[in-house]
Parts: C-alpha cells; sequence; structure tokens
C-alpha cells in the first residue's frame, strides 16, 4: 500500500500512512487518544477524518461508536481547536531548560519527615604526605582535605597533578569532554591563598573534582554527551557546581555521559572501565560514565554525577568506586539537563562512603531555584553507633540456589561469585554488630510504569525531535536508543502517563511500608526506588575471578541518607576493596 492509497475496512482499520501520521501529530502531547511527533505532516490532510480518530483509537484502546468518532473529529477540526494550541505552544520553544509545573513529592501524606539542622562530623584523619605522586592521587578527600589544611600539600600541585593524570589516560578511558584548566588554576591559588590567611572554607577547599558534562558552568560547553549539543554554551551556572565553588573546590574537568544521560557511548567514543580498559565490547557503563572512570583512575579525587534510573549505580558498579544516589527533593538539579522531571537526582562519586557524605553535605538543599528541592537536614555524624541500625537483606539473593546451566557457564560462575560475595559481606555486618535479618521486595514492581521516564525524556528533548537533528545520534560512535525511544514516547497517550503516575503512588506506598521497620536494605530494588526517591549507594564488596569490582548496594528509608553512608562507612573501616586500585 503506498503513500496515496485508500482506506479500507476489513473488519480492522487499515490506514494511508499519511492519515495515519496526520490524525497522530494533530492529537499531539496533551491529547486524550494517542499523541505524536508528526504533527507538521496534518497540514498537508485538509482535515481529520473518523476513520482516523478510529484508527487512533483502536491503538489507545479506547472504544468509540461511529458517532463518537465523527464527534471528536468535529472538534480536532474546529478553528481555534486542540491542534492550534499544540503549535502554539511549540512556537514557545520551551527547550530543556524549562522546568515542568507538575512537581513530584515523594512524600506521602500524613507521613514525618526527619527534622533538626543539618550537620558535619566526620572522622578525625592523621596522615603524612605521600611520597609519590601516585600514592597522593589516590587519597580519599577526608585526608587531602587534612593535608591542605596544614599546608603540606598546596591545591596547585594537587591540580597540577589531576590536570596531569587527566592528559595522560583520557586517550585510553575517554571520560573528559573538557578540561577546565585555566579555571582550575585560578580556583586552585584562590584556595591555597585563602587557606594560608586562615580563611579556611571546609573539607572541600582546594580539591579538585569533576563535573559531568550535563552541569552548566559559564564559559565552557554543555555538550550532554551528544553530537547536536556539542558546541553548546550555557550562559549559568549550575546549582551545585555554585555550592562546590563556595566550599572552595576545584573544577578541573567537565566529564563524559552517554549520549543524553544513556549508557557510556558519547560523541567522542566509549567511556572505560580502568578495570578492563582494553575490553572493546564494555565501557565503563553509565550515564555517569566520566564521574565513575575518572575516579576509579585517580583523576579526580571526587566527581559529580546524575541518576534518573541507574546512571549512577551502575557506572559505579562497573569502575568499582562509592556512588551515591541521594532522596529525590535532596539537591537542587537548577542548570543540569533534564532528562526526567520526576526522577533526575544529582549525586557524588568519590572513593570513601564518608567522602560522599562530605560532598553531599556540601551540595544539598533548597536554593530557590528548584522547586522539587525539600528542606531536609541532612546530618553525618561519623560517630553515631551503627549498631542501632534496623538492617534487612534480600533472602532470594543470598539463599537461593543457583543451579548449572551447561549453556550459559559464564553467566552462572558470576551469579555464583555474586552470592558469596554478599555472603561475606554479611558476615563482615554480623561483625558490626548488626544484625541482618531476611525480607523480601513488595510483589509491586515498576514496568508498567517505567515509560514515565522515557515520556518525560521526549518532552524534554521534543525540539531535537522536531528539529531535524535526532537522527546526528544515529550514527557512531555514540549510536543511541534515544532515536527511536523518543519517537517512540511521543506516541503516549496524556491520560496513560496519569494513569502510570497514580500507579506510581501505589508503589510509594508499598515501599513505604517496606521500610517502615527498616533503616537499611541490604540489596538494590533499582527501577521502582528511583520512581520512589528512595536514596541508594553502592561500593566494592569483593573482585571476581576476571579481576573486576563486585559492588554491594545499600538502599534506604526515603531520606535516610546518612543511614546507608554509616553502613557503608563502617563496612569500608573493616575492609579495603574500595581502596584498591586499577592497573592503567
Amino acid at each position: 500500500m503506498n503513500d496515496e492509497s485508500a482506506l479500507e475496512r476489513d473488519g480492522r482499520q487499515v490506514l494511508d500512512r499519511r492519515g495515519f501520521l496526520s490524525f497522530f501529530g494533530s492529537v499531539g502531547l496533551g491529547g486524550t487518544l494517542l499523541p505524536g511527533a508528526l504533527l507538521a505532516l496534518a497540514q498537508e490532510a485538509p482535515e481529520i477524518k473518523p476513520e482516523m480518530v478510529a484508527a487512533a483509537a483502536k491503538i489507545a484502546g479506547l472504544p468509540l461508536t461511529p458517532e463518537a468518532e465523527k464527534a471528536i473529529a468535529d472538534g480536532l477540526n474546529r478553528r481555534g481547536g486542540l491542534s492550534q494550541d499544540y503549535q502554539a505552544l511549540r512556537d514557545m520553544g520551551l527547550g530543556n531548560d524549562t522546568p515542568s509545573a507538575l512537581v513530584f513529592n515523594p512524600v506521602l501524606p500524613g507521613t514525618g519527615i526527619p527534622s533538626g539542622a543539618s550537620m558535619l562530623k566526620t572522622s578525625k584523619i592523621m596522615v603524612a604526605a605521600p611520597r609519590t605522586d601516585e600514592d597522593l592521587a589516590f587519597l580519599p578527600v577526608t585526608h587531602l582535605a587534612a593535608l591542605l589544611r596544614k599546608r603540606e600539600v598546596k591545591s596547585v600541585d594537587l591540580t597540577k597533578l589531576c590536570l596531569e593524570r587527566l592528559k595522560k589516560f583520557d586517550p585510553v578511558l575517554h571520560c573528559v569532554v573538557t578540561l577546565t584548566e585555566g579555571l582550575a588554576m585560578e580556583q586552585a591559588v584562590r584556595a591555597d591563598k585563602e587557606i594560608a590567611s586562615g580563611k579556611y572554607r571546609g573539607l572541600l577547599h582546594g580539591v579538585p573534582w569533576g563535573a559531568k558534562d550535563l552541569l552548566a558552568v559559564k564559559g565552557y560547553t554543555t555538550t550532554f554527551g551528544a553530537s547536536p549539543y556539542k558546541d553548546q554554551t550555557i550562559d549559568r551556572n549550575a546549582t551545585v557546581y555554585e555550592r562546590l565553588t563556595a566550599a572552595g573546590a576545584v573544577l578541573v574537568a567537565k566529564l563524559t555521559l552517554g549520549a543524553l544521560a544513556m549508557g557510556d557511548r558519547w560523541f567522542g567514543g566509549q567511556t572505560k572501565s580502568p578495570w578492563d580498559p582494553t575490553n572493546a565490547g564494555q565501557g565503563s557503563s553509565g550515564s555517569s560514565a566520566g564521574p565513575a572512570s575518572a575516579v576509579a583512575a585517580g583523576l579526580v579525587p571526587f566527581a559529580i554525577g546524575s541518576e534518573t534510573r541507574g546512571s549512577i549505580i551502575s557506572p559505579a558498579s562497573r569502575c568499582g568506586v562509592t556512588g551515591m544516589r541521594p532522596s529525590f527533593g535532596r539537591v537542587s538539579r537548577f542548570g543540569a539537563m533534564a532528562l526526567s522531571w520526576t526522577m533526575d537526582k544529582i549525586g557524588p562519586l568519590c572513593r570513601t562512603a564518608e567522602d560522599c557524605a562530605v560532598v553531599l553535605h556540601a551540595i544539598q538543599g533548597p536554593d530557590g531555584r528548584d522547586n522539587a528541592v525539600l528542606d531536609i537536614p541532612f546530618a553525618w555524624d561519623v560517630r553515631r553507633d551503627v549498631r542501632q541500625l534496623k538492617v534487612g537483606y534480600l533472602k532470594s539473593d543470598v539463599e537461593r540456589e543457583i543451579p548449572d546451566d551447561p549453556k550459559n557457564p559464564d553467566r552462572v560462575l558470576r551469579m555464583k561469585e555474586g552470592q558469596a560475595f554478599a555472603k561475606a559481606s554479611l558476615d563482615v555486618i554480623r561483625k558490626l554488630g548488626v544484625e541482618p535479618f531476611p525480607v523480601e521486595l513488595p510483589k509491586l514492581g515498576s514496568g508498567p510504569m517505567d515509560f514515565l521516564l522515557t515520556t518525560e525524556a521526549a518532552a524534554a528533548f521534543d525540539d531535537l525531535v522536531r528539529g531535524g537533528k535526532l537522527d546526528l545520534m544515529s550514527a557512531e560512535p555514540e549510536r543511541s536508543a534515544w532515536v527511536g525511544s523518543f519517537r517512540l514516547h511521543e506516541f503516549v497517550p496524556a491520560v496513560q502517563y496519569i494513569q502510570a503516575n497514580r500507579a506510581r503512588f501505589r508503589l510509594m506506598e508499598a515501599y513505604h511500608a517496606f521500610f517502615k521497620d527498616m533503616d537499611v536494605l541490604i540489596g538494590s530494588a533499582l527501577g521502582p526506588t528511583n520512581l520512589t526517591g528512595h536514596p541508594e549507594i553502592a561500593f566494592p564488596h569483593g573482585f571476581d575471578s576476571k579481576g573486576q569490582p563486585a559492588v554491594l548496594r545499600l538502599t534506604g528509608r526515603l531520606f535516610g541518607d546518612a543511614d546507608i553512608l554509616l553502613l557503608a562507612h563502617a563496612f569500608q573501616q573493616r575492609t579495603d576493596f574500595h581502596s584498591r586500585r586499577p592497573k592503567l
């Protein structure tokens, strides 16, 4: 059937391609039947016909009588109808930086939230200046802070070391989009002068860091890792950048992310894990690919990443660093690329859990610019007794039997190794004086709601879809699944988007009940908890038979960020997996 075919009926709706696309476009993103990415084609058809309504209704699962089909078509064709409204919205040029008026609140009605004051009480660190630059490069933030404050190490020298290592290892790891060398040296000189004069800003003063390249910094490109934006500059600073600068931290690089925050492939190639950089088929995972890789390789002491559904936890797991996804509403996203307004979260990737606490303390809290951020205190006190935590573990992860599978021996080996690591980690935690109890996840999963992310992403990049530049992301090396996904999710009915959010409320209720008598879960429910807003941390707890890091994941109550950090910190005080270095 060619483009000009007539409509036929043989007990089912068959529609010519032009009519099909024209109608779908005219219904638009807020339509009651089926939204579409191709409204422009509607201008080629003289009017919307009842047959087009019938085809759309069938796909949307909406039963209509012939009379209703005609009434809807008449309404769509009427002057001043929905089609004109949709065109007016597109003409506004909303772009990626206009937030949504609909704000997700992860706190259920009637639920108490933490109160009190934020605090940061860290370990007392006694450390001597390392003998080699290599040793210096892998020191945690807390150790570097002690050396910088005593002026045994200068920020200028530490910054130069980071810049040198970034230049040396980036050809192998492909983790750098832009070096901010001029800015870094300026900030480092200022830090040294301030520390020398007694104006000490805190533990991040003079410490270099790297930013995932979806955070805006004036004077530098913010590429989103994608070809259509590789020359983009944004005339504002992200709140996270401003807060770290106010804390005295030194930005040395804008680091890679998978194109538009998916995976580890960007327009410059595939970012690699320093534990396995020559593996042609595997990268550092993503989308916070560069931050995880750079921290793991000792190129920066810490980095800032973001997560919508796994983009901190996954690369932290692949690269063997400590990655923290804070509770939704903890950190402002102002000045950051939007992917999903109701799911995006910003958090640290560091060497240790306590480093994550230090960085999170600096960046968290309301800024008056991201109206999803709640005024919830973050209280880190390393002196807290970890034995007071109520800790559960996923029984199925630890106690299930793993049958042999001759067809997939590598998979079976990975599963058995993972289970062995989990059991060994439980033993470590028991020696801390914590007695974990077995639990199982709520039966309600997130699968039917997962399209919320991709629908919001399609809206966030609607101008890219319609502007003709989306296909730039179809070619290697950044070949991106977003190309098809954005187009597909332009066709999600507004009603179903709302229904999925109603189901999300039930998911929130299920996980609120799940954590009612538990502070920390040893385990992960990555999809559901990214929708509910719960925090998670990942950190290494072993190395497999191939020398790759294996990680332990802890999930916390909503705004129980300090609890999972405390247990992770206590674990790291008993083990050394987090301090091991890859050989590059």
